[in-house]
Order: C-alpha cells, then sequence, then structure tokens
C-alpha cells in the first residue's frame, strides 16, 4: 500500500521530500490537484468539493494514509473530511506554537495565503499558543504561483516579499512561520531580504512526524524491498517525461533549500 501525499501544487513536495527521508522504505503517491490550483484565493465551500473528490480520486488507488499537505486545505476542509472518512486523514499545522516556545521573546510573523490567514483553524491555533499577542499574519498569494511558474531566485519575486514587508519593522520580530508549504522554495529569497537574526520555520517536520505516529498507532509501517513513488495532477498518473522532469526539479531545489 502507499502514503499519499496531497497539495492544491508542487508545495506539499516539501513534505514528501521529508517523509521520504524519513519513510525510505514506504511506497508514495503524490497528488496534485494541478487543476485547480491555487486553492488560496478560493471558497471554503469550493475547497471542501475539492478536497473530498481529491481524497475519493486517492482512495481508489490503493492508500493507506493521506497526508493534507496544504494549510490552505487542511483549514478550510480537513474536520469535514475526517468525519466522512475513516482512513486516517494528516493535516499541516504552522510552525506557530514552536516559534512561540522557541523565539517568544520578539514578534513572530506568519506568511501563508489568504484562506488560510481568515481560517478558523488559523485564529483558534493562534489564540491558543499566543497568550502575549505576539502573532502577526501577512497573506502572499503571489508567492503561489511564483512556484507553481518555477520562478524561484528573481529580482520579481525579491520585489514582491520587499513591498509586501514595507511596513514590517524585523527590529521587533524573531521568527517568521511559513504557514504555507509552497512557500519553502523561496527560503533563499526570504534569507536575502531578511535580518540575519530572523529564524525561517515551517511545518513539515511536524506533520511527518504526525504520520509516523498515525502509521505506528495503525500498525501499517512497511519496509518494501522496492520502494517506489507515483505522481498524480488531479487523478492523472503522470508518465510523460517533461512532468516527471519538472517533479524532480522541484524536489532538487528543496535538497538545496535543506541547507538554508
Amino acid at each position: 500500500m502507499k502514503i499519499a501525499v496531497f497539495d492544491s501544487g508542487i508545495g506539499g513536495l516539501s513534505v514528501l521530500h521529508l517523509a521520504l527521508k524519513k519513510f525510505p522504505k514506504e511506497n508514495f503517491l503524490y497528488y496534485a490537484d494541478s487543476d485547480n490550483v491555487p486553492y488560496g484565493i478560493k471558497t471554503k465551500e469550493e475547497l471542501v468539493l475539492l478536497v473530498d473528490n481529491a481524497i475519493k480520486n486517492m482512495i481508489k488507488e490503493d492508500v493507506k494514509a493521506i497526508v493534507v499537505a496544504c494549510n490552505t486545505a487542511t483549514s478550510a476542509a480537513i474536520q469535514k473530511m475526517r468525519e466522512k472518512y475513516t482512513i486516517p486523514l494528516i493535516g499541516m499545522e504552522p510552525a506557530v506554537k514552536k516559534a512561540v516556545d522557541f523565539y517568544g521573546n520578539k514578534r513572530i510573523l506568519v506568511i501563508a495565503t489568504p484562506v488560510t490567514v481568515r481560517g478558523k483553524k488559523m485564529q483558534d491555533l493562534i489564540s491558543k499558543v499566543d497568550k502575549e499577542h505576539l502573532v502577526d499574519l501577512i497573506a502572499l498569494p503571489k508567492l503561489v504561483n511564483f512556484a507553481e511558474q518555477e520562478i524561484f531566485e528573481n529580482m520579481e519575486v525579491e520585489e514582491y516579499l520587499s513591498e509586501e514587508f514595507r511596513n514590517i519593522d524585523f527590529k521587533n520580530y524573531s521568527s517568521i512561520v511559513l504557514g504555507c508549504t509552497h512557500f519553502n522554495y523561496f527560503k533563499d529569497s526570504l534569507r536575502k531580504i531578511l535580518p540575519e537574526h530572523i529564524n525561517i520555520l515551517d511545518g513539515n517536520e511536524g506533520t511527518v512526524n504526525k504520520l509516523f505516529l498515525e502509521l505506528k498507532t495503525n500498525n501499517i509501517l512497511e519496509e518494501n524491498e522496492e520502494p517506489k513513488i507515483e505522481f498524480y495532477y488531479s487523478g492523472r498518473k503522470v508518465e510523460d517525461e517533461e512532468n516527471l522532469k519538472r517533479l524532480e526539479r522541484y524536489l532538487k531545489r528543496l535538497d538545496f533549500m535543506l541547507e538554508i
């Protein structure tokens, strides 16, 4: 059986990338809802339908657990999906608690999509862990589009970030939390424009640790002799060389991002 990792596009590859290191002998299925990316500007009702459809497609492919490697989809739909399906569903949670616990001596900036920023899940998380009211939120929807177009180390990206951060006095901040898996591709661009003292955090490690606990609790960990990865775009298996090479380029970039 396979572990499914699901995202609106290629952001969730950053979670798959980490999961492959944690579970080198597991079979994986990566599902990008490329027909409907980006998720961050859609309504909650639209997202519930899209996530439901994606889960139905993944279940058909003999998966044993699904990682919803998308903060937007987690925020909008995972509660309803857990009520509907019995398969283990692991969602994303931005590393806000980690930022507060380790760097709560100063302010913390969370960057995410508009849906995640406005969502009840994010507001509940902040209410729970941010007792000193240190957390600020900014929506950066264009980063998702840049990532999907493979626009990374680029002046346009840096100018966009600089413009969005123009009113932030980073002397008052300790860290920045990546509240969207697409944003992991921009750690180098962020590092260029942020002061050295700013820590960059994401929720990927916590999500992969939750996946391990789910697999262990359900006794469905596997050690395959020749583990495989399959890729799907909105229900269609990716088999053409051009798209497989594209996905490989993203995974190679994530190797580089681990060093930042």
